[in-house]
């Protein structure tokens, strides 16, 4: 495999980090199954790691790429300060930034390209989604952070004021409701194929807020469950995934990938009548 740092052009001009991780000798001709991610939150570092289980999706041709959007930490305080409460569009900004630059370049193309986000990644993922409905084929929310205006009443609501504002604050309340995922649904719109993850004992996003968002999206176009479904998934024995067994952790890979290869046309990934 080859992997390679590459600098995109984000909507205001700043230049953003994207890593790729795709098959020795790639050919660049928009066909490869692709899964971006991204995070973007508390100035934390998207590092480079092994994992084993991307094996299996390089080894089917696919491409694995990271945008370390604003928000994390990659070049410092100032890039953390640049998607934080009133610059926080600037996070999802750069995630749709790195999703059009796959396909320009033709690693991808939107019918083969999937997005995802966990936690604060949430906001990122989810604003995606519903800003650009039209970018991806698919895309998981991970225990994501979808409602931004009622996080703040949970009991791990306190601790994140810093990072994302306060309701009670004017400013940063017009901020929140501008991204807040589950409050820019809107009804009748096409959205890609949505698999919401979560786990019923997570003490850090409580999941009846990635609930929300589930069943807001089937609510919006009830007829997408034909083509484009959103699917709630929900482990009733974990929580935020840091403690999750290896069992746990493949089990829910393999569901998302699946649901992945299956919306982007892998017949052998198609339910079964």
């Amino acid at each position: 495999m080859q992997a390679k740092r590459v600098m995109v052009k984000s909507h205001d001009g700043v230049m953003v980090p994207l890593s790729i991780v795709a098959p020795k000798d790639v050919v660049l001709d928009a066909s490869h199954p692709t899964v971006l991610t991204g995070y973007g939150a508390y100035g934390i570092t998207m590092e480079p790691r092994f994992a084993a289980t991307r094996l299996a999706w390089i080894e089917r041709g696919g491409v694995l790429a990271t945008c370390h959007v604003r928000g994390g930490g990659e070049l410092g305080e100032e890039w953390h300060q640049g998607g934080y409460i009133a610059t926080k569009q600037n996070t999802v900004s750069d995630f749709i930034a790195c999703a059009e630059w796959l396909i320009a370049n033709k690693y991808t193309s939107t019918s083969k390209l999937a997005g995802t986000g966990g936690s604060a990644g949430g906001i990122t993922i989810g604003g995606t989604i519903t800003q650009r409905p039209d970018l991806l084929a698919a895309a998981q929310s991970s225990v994501g952070l979808s409602d931004m205006l009622r996080m703040e009443n949970t009991p791990n609501g306190a601790p994140n004021v810093a990072e994302f504002g306060t309701v009670t604050n004017p400013v940063h309340f017009k901020s929140m409701y501008a991204l807040s995922p589950y409050h820019r649904v809107v009804d009748g719109k096409a959205y890609p194929a949505v698999m919401v993850t979560t786990g019923a004992n997570d003490p850090r996003v409580e999941a009846w807020i990635p609930a929300k968002l589930a069943a807001r999206l089937q609510a919006a176009n009830p007829e997408s469950y034909k083509s484009k479904p959103t699917l709630l998934r929900i482990d009733f024995d974990a929580g935020h995934g840091m403690g999750s067994s290896v069992s746990q952790r493949l089990d829910e890979t393999a569901d998302v990938w699946s649901f992945f290869l299956w919306q982007f046309g892998d017949a052998a990934f198609a339910p079964k009548p």
